[in-house]
């Protein structure tokens, strides 16, 4: 009878409790081996040091790198796939801060002991994108706030306003023939981010912190949405913006083809670097109004096989020594509170005092676990907004949207 009850608790380790992962307590993991972190794209190629660096100091844990691509929406799709299935392939998550929610609520990732984490010399809003329902379901990595690119040779002052933006732009564009700003503005989640910051410098918000209730008015909206549309029509947002990813924005920015753009302050290394048509001739500030909280975090999966061992690669991933280099080779925001004040840094990143300001005084999306589908309907609603040939009124747009949102959140 021993034998038989001995067996049958190996293979339930084995099998990580027939699914539901190789955790049963909160913060409590077992199993060491090898892992997989599975991650956006690297476009910096500063990940596989870190990793070489593991790898040879963990000989019988190795970490392989499995890169899914550059878009947040594209990269849910593929993890949220393999969850479902309950696949153990994946070990180590890099999420999305917008995806702690329903990773939580569907019971893919487990949930951390905080007190395993120096999550005190952290950012204080980075690391409430990790927590859901008053538990830690991942550990912050890198942080994100917008930035205000600008053309320091075409422009005295940068602006304050986004009147004052549209101004400049509209005077650049006339007298020296190039795009005068652009974001995010194809119909994905970056779209959702940029209008959300027209929203919120408006004075208004689309969702309540907790996801729960539409809080859109219409003065807002439309005047966001307006904003938007008149730079389109006027042509101080260029047409081929309505495809821009972030990629897209910064290739268009460091080839000299923009006066002002929106982007994640990843797009400042390779603007500093040589070959770019604007190197020594642009500099950041903070957008005329608040940005929408960006970043990842690493969070671990219910399936994985050896949980304790991507509990320990999340401890060394994240820490002091790591975010230094997560910031100077990989040009990402770090979440650790003190590499923002560090003169040396600062010297080598004049951005970081502006960053630290964004990051602290920016807006949290919804906690939701329905946050993907509240995200396409805000991007669908806003992408016929703003192409040609504008038939739709902004204050029917806002309306519509305004009735979609409650309708997904009626279904949840």
């Amino acid at each position: 009878m021993f034998r038989s009850l001995l067996t049958v608790a190996v293979l339930l380790a084995m099998t990580g409790c027939a699914g539901a992962g190789a955790s049963d307590t909160d913060g409590q993991t077992s199993g060491t081996g090898p892992i997989t972190f599975a991650t956006g794209r690297d476009t910096t190629a500063y990940l596989q040091p870190l990793l070489d660096r593991w790898n040879q100091a963990h000989p019988a844990e190795k970490v392989s790198l499995l890169e899914l691509p550059e878009a947040a929406d594209e990269q849910r799709a593929q993890m949220a796939a393999n969850l479902q299935s309950k696949s153990d392939r994946y070990d180590v998550l890099g999420l999305d801060v917008t995806m702690t929610a329903e990773f939580a609520d569907n019971d893919w990732i487990i949930p951390l002991e905080r007190g395993a984490f120096p999550l005190d010399r952290f950012l204080p809003p980075v690391v409430e994108t990790a927590i859901y329902r008053d538990k830690l379901w991942a550990v912050p990595y890198t942080s994100n706030a917008g930035l205000l690119y600008y053309r320091t040779d075409l422009v005295a002052k940068p602006p304050v306003s986004w009147a004052e933006l549209r101004r400049q732009a509209v005077g650049i564009r006339k007298k020296h023939t190039i795009g005068g700003y652009a974001g995010q503005f194809l119909a994905y989640e970056g779209l959702t981010v940029n209008f959300s910051e027209a929203v919120q410098a408006a004075g208004g918000r689309i969702l309540d912190p907790e996801g729960t209730q539409v809080t859109l008015e219409a003065g807002p909206a439309t005047t966001a949405l307006d904003y938007l549309v008149q730079g389109l029509r006027e042509g101080w947002i260029p047409q081929e913006s309505l495809s821009f990813k972030e990629e897209e924005s910064r290739l268009a920015f460091q080839q000299g083809r923009l006066a002002f753009m929106r982007n994640w302050p990843h797009a400042y290394g390779p603007a500093t670097a040589p070959g770019s048509a604007i190197r020594g001739k642009f500099a950041v500030t903070r957008l005329p109004g608040p940005s929408v909280l960006g970043g990842n975090n690493l969070a671990i999966s219910a399936y994985s096989r050896h949980q304790q061992t991507a509990q320990a690669f999340i401890h060394y991933f994240t820490s002091l020594d790591n975010q230094r280099r997560v910031l100077t080779d990989g040009s990402f925001p770090p979440v650790w509170t003190e590499l923002y004040d560090d003169p040396g840094l600062i010297e080598r990143f004049p951005y970081l005092p502006v960053l630290k300001e964004s990051i602290l005084a920016a807006e949290r999306r919804p906690a939701s676990a329905n946050y993907n589908q509240l995200s396409l309907v805000i991007a669908s609603n806003v992408a016929k907004a703003l192409a040609p040939p504008y038939t739709e009124s902004a204050a029917d747009v806002a309306a519509s949207l305004k009735a979609e949102l409650s309708e997904v959140l009626k279904t949840q």
